[in-house]
């Protein structure tokens, strides 16, 4: 018996939950089927099959993830914009460990479904618009987003897996990684001479 109201985006939600709980890579349909008190075979009326659910997740996350750093980036400009949106960033990622992961794994999403969710196209805008700022243009403003991107995600990622050991507290690291990042923004060294985009 299928229970009354199962949607997709209770199948996602159960799944999003899970994945925070027992990690991405480790929920499966049946688990998602129990948490929502139905057998594995309802849930295929919604979803096609782990990977479906899996790019909806991470669509979900996207959009969740988007829309805390624009509420936070509201209104900032320059180096309180960036240490906003670093802080939103890193806040999530400690949150939702498993949704967060959806968003830096490759997974196959239905394509009539990303067509039509803002978060992915919301955080480009979002951190393209941060980076104007600084008075970046391209293909500047891809390499400053890819940097961004590599440090947020690789400290998130060593923190989360506890690779910060020494006593120095994580969150001094982050602060100052903050300053430097908004030093170089600031001081953005200029393309060579010939380079290809």
């Amino acid at each position: 018996m299928v229970r009354a109201g199962l949607t997709a985006e209770r199948v996602t939600a159960a799944g999003a939950e899970l994945a925070d709980e027992v990690g991405l890579g480790q929920v499966t349909m049946s688990q998602v089927a129990r948490r929502l008190g139905v057998k594995d075979a309802s849930l295929y009326t919604h979803v096609r099959g782990l990977e479906d659910l899996r790019g909806r997740i991470a669509l979900l996350a996207a959009d969740e993830k988007t829309i805390r750093i624009a509420e936070a980036t509201a209104g900032c400009a320059g180096k309180d914009a960036l240490v906003a949106f670093a802080n939103a960033w890193r806040e999530y990622a400690h949150r939702h460990p498993g949704r967060y992961m959806a968003t830096q794994t490759t997974i196959q999403i239905d394509p009539e479904l990303a067509v039509n969710a803002p978060g992915p196209r919301r955080a480009v805008e979002l951190t393209y618009g941060m980076l104007r700022g600084y008075g970046l243009a391209e293909p500047d403003l891809t390499d400053a987003v890819r940097l961004l991107r590599s440090t947020f995600h690789g400290f998130v990622a060593l923190e989360a897996a506890g690779g910060f050991a020494h006593q120095r507290l994580p969150q001094h690291s982050w602060d100052r990684a903050l300053d430097a990042l908004h030093t170089l923004l600031e001081h953005w060294p200029p393309s060579r001479e010939g380079e290809s985009s």
